[in-house]
């Protein structure tokens, strides 16, 4: 039996003050913040997503933000780098954007691509990439309008303890096919239209320590729970530990560590995010796992507030 993913479902990060990260993925990115609820592992925690209009794998980024929490160090065993792909003719759009908001960046290239390199407020490193593929995303906010807007992933960088384990990882595991080798890169292609471009940097840069403005894991898409479940036995047949499936609400999950360090998670796309709330109100409400419902007063006290809100 052989494998091939779709490409990245999710990526999930850790941050600080929850205000900051809203703020700069809604109120600047302008993507959409289509759930809040808490870490399933630890509900004195916000969970937040934010993603394209209808929150679509692929789009997702989440975050834990812990304010006070340490500052981390991008290094080996992360994702690096979280790309992510614009229409094309809009990059001079998102360049008098973060000039606008004082965020510093710079310009770079890359298997013939050009980057617009910046970080967060918290130290995660971002990017952004024109690219043709990929549906628009409908969703505006503020000035960022549907023909400039983030579609969602144009991939990730990963940094590896051991480039050639998750290089074979990469294609033998995971399906991707490996486009070319430039410089100290190695990049890999998956079957889907967005967060399909992995870039492997070949040479290791030192460990890196998790906390604030690192990130936590690398989500890649399943087709369904049987999808899922294929997968779970294949990743197992070729020597990694593998969870048993999480019940996320709104995806089940699994999860190993390849042998470059990065914590992996295989999600299934259903349910996805709206069947707890309509599609008009994603985002808007609290939504607790029903585990935690009846500590909902407990946990709403514990949490620091905050409001989605337009900084243009």
């Amino acid at each position: 039996m052989s494998k091939k993913t779709m490409g990245i479902h999710h990526i999930t990060a850790i941050v600080g003050h929850p205000q900051e990260n809203v703020d700069f993925y809604a109120g600047v990115l302008g993507l959409r913040l289509v759930k809040q609820t808490v870490n399933f592992d630890d509900p004195g925690t916000y969970h937040l997503y934010f993603g394209n209009e209808g929150g679509k794998p692929g789009t997702i980024i989440t975050f834990f933000p812990w304010s006070g929490e340490q500052q981390g160090t991008i290094g080996d065993g992360q994702v690096g780098v979280t790309s992510y792909v614009v229409p094309k003719g809009s990059m001079e759009f998102w360049n008098k954007r973060l000039e606008k908001f004082n965020v510093p960046y710079t310009i770079t290239e890359r298997f013939g691509e050009q980057y617009l390199e910046f970080d967060d407020p918290h130290g995660l490193h971002l990017e952004i990439v024109e690219r043709a593929e990929g549906e628009i995303n409908t969703w505006t906010f503020g000035e960022v309008k549907p023909e400039v807007a983030i579609k969602g992933f144009g991939g990730a960088t990963l940094l590896s303890t051991h480039p050639n384990k998750t290089a074979e990882l990469l294609e033998q595991v995971m399906g991707l096919e490996l486009v070319g080798k430039e410089g100290d890169f190695a990049r890999y292609r998956s079957t889907a239209d967005i967060g399909n471009i992995i870039d492997l940097k070949l040479n290791p840069i030192g460990r890196g320590r998790m906390g604030s403005g690192t990130v936590h894991h690398i989500a890649w898409r399943a087709i369904d729970d049987q999808d899922q479940l294929d997968w779970q036995k294949y990743v197992a047949s070729k020597g990694y530990g593998v969870t048993p499936v999480k019940d996320r609400n709104y995806f089940n999950a699994i999860y190993f560590k390849e042998h470059g360090e990065i914590l992996f998670e295989i999600a299934t796309d259903p349910p996805g995010f709206a069947h707890d709330e309509t599609h008009e109100t994603m985002g808007e409400n609290l939504k607790l796992p029903e585990q935690y419902e009846s500590h909902r007063a407990q946990i709403e006290r514990a949490l620091l507030p905050f409001e989605v809100r337009e900084l243009d």
